[in-house]
């Protein structure tokens, strides 16, 4: 995700230094001399992150502060000046100023300052997707880090071919969710997606589910029942908590797969299906496999693609997006009108380690927006153990 800085000064020199720094770092970078210039260039959208000059040839520059604040996507403004004082950067920060540097600027304190304003920016940008986008049932979100976006490369490129996929993560990293994506991805989008909880379900009961019974086949079995493998024909079969299966369910499992066909329980006829198998497991199967409690064959069989979720402790740059997706949805839900997290509070979330990851997030802007009477949501909004690391 790339982002445009505008830098307002009216000394060339100084335009020029910060823009190469800039440059270097990755940023666009545009500039203005003076108040004129720089609302120009934010009445056409040119500039995500604002650094602003506190004295300039055409007025007070903090008077743009006013102007910003009015603007959709609010723009965070990192004032800079040669005559700062305590009063002065004091005066900024109540009037919404993102950040106050002095100069000759620190280009490390700038950089942190940036990276802040960054986070605000990913931010507002999810939570104002949803005026611009028709896309209303959109229900992921890749983020920016590395890692997440090889996977969703290699989810995309599965779904297409459709093979057998294994996904792996802790619990609450959005393993369903990234199962719903494959299926929206590929050729199957229309056909049906079946998830199925295998540790919510009695092993006993888990064939019958799967494969379906023939009227009789045991007591209370009073007419015939398709199973789901059936059910998701032409479609995608998710197996959540694979790892909960018994070994005896494992290996009917494996000759489904590899079949492409089954019998219903207590039933004769091999019925034949088109089905691709998404599996999801938070325990380490290669573990799992050396204590003889999962199936080597099985295991290699449904991990032509394997995915693995990062912890979103090792994904907090995405933390912003994230919780702007949260609001902008949780908003829709609750009938809420939130616009924005504050600066303290979103640095609070990034900070955060997530033990829970993404549905703990989910869970933590929830509980905000229902106790958040204002537009912003604060500090305090948030949960305790989420405030205490803060």
């Amino acid at each position: 995700m790339s982002y445009t800085i505008l830098i307002v000064d009216d000394e060339e020199n100084a335009r020029q230094n910060i823009g190469e720094f800039l440059l270097g770092k990755g940023y666009d970078v545009t500039g203005a001399a003076n108040l004129a210039e720089a609302r120009e260039s934010l009445d056409r959208a040119d500039a995500d992150i604002v650094l602003l000059d506190v004295q300039l040839p055409d007025g007070y520059g903090p008077s743009l502060l006013y102007e910003t604040e009015r603007m959709m996507l609010r723009p965070p403004v990192i004032m800079i000046t040669a005559y700062g004082d305590i009063e002065m950067a004091v005066e900024a920060m109540k009037n919404g100023a993102h950040d106050f540097l002095t100069k000759p600027i620190e280009f490390s304190r700038l950089e942190k300052s940036l990276d802040r304003a960054c986070e605000a920016v990913s931010m507002r940008r999810e939570l104002t997707h949803l005026r611009q986008s028709q896309q209303k049932d959109l229900h992921f979100i890749i983020g920016k880090s590395q890692g997440m976006k090889s996977v969703v490369d290699q989810a995309r490129r599965a779904a297409e071919a459709s093979v057998s996929v294994l996904i792996t993560g802790e619990t609450g990293t959005g393993k369903e969710v990234l199962a719903n994506y494959i299926h929206k991805s590929g050729p199957r989008a229309e056909k049906p997606f079946i998830p199925i909880n295998c540790a919510a379900i009695q092993p006993t009961m888990l064939e019958s589910e799967l494969f379906g019974y023939e009227a009789g086949a045991f007591t209370g079995a009073d007419r015939r029942k398709l199973g789901l493998m059936e059910v998701a024909d032409g479609g995608i079969l998710f197996l959540d908590e694979i790892s909960s299966m018994s070994l005896d369910m494992q290996a009917k499992l494996l000759r489904a797969i590899e079949e492409r066909a089954f019998r219903r329980v207590g039933g004769i006829k091999m019925i034949k299906v088109d089905v691709q198998i998404l599996a999801a497991s938070n325990r380490d199967l290669p573990t799992l496999i050396k204590e003889n409690e999962f199936r080597e064959d099985l295991y290699y069989r449904l991990k032509v693609v394997n995915l693995h979720l990062p912890p979103l402790r090792e994904r907090s740059q995405d933390i912003p997006e994230l919780a702007g997706f949260f609001v902008r949805r949780i908003n829709l839900r609750l009938g809420a009108n939130v616009t924005d997290i504050s600066q303290r509070g979103l640095e609070a979330l990034v900070k955060y380690k997530w033990p829970g990851n993404i549905r703990e997030l989910s869970n933590a802007i929830e509980r905000a927006l229902l106790f958040c009477d204002d537009a912003v949501v604060d500090l305090v909004h948030l949960p305790s153990d989420i405030i205490h690391t803060s």
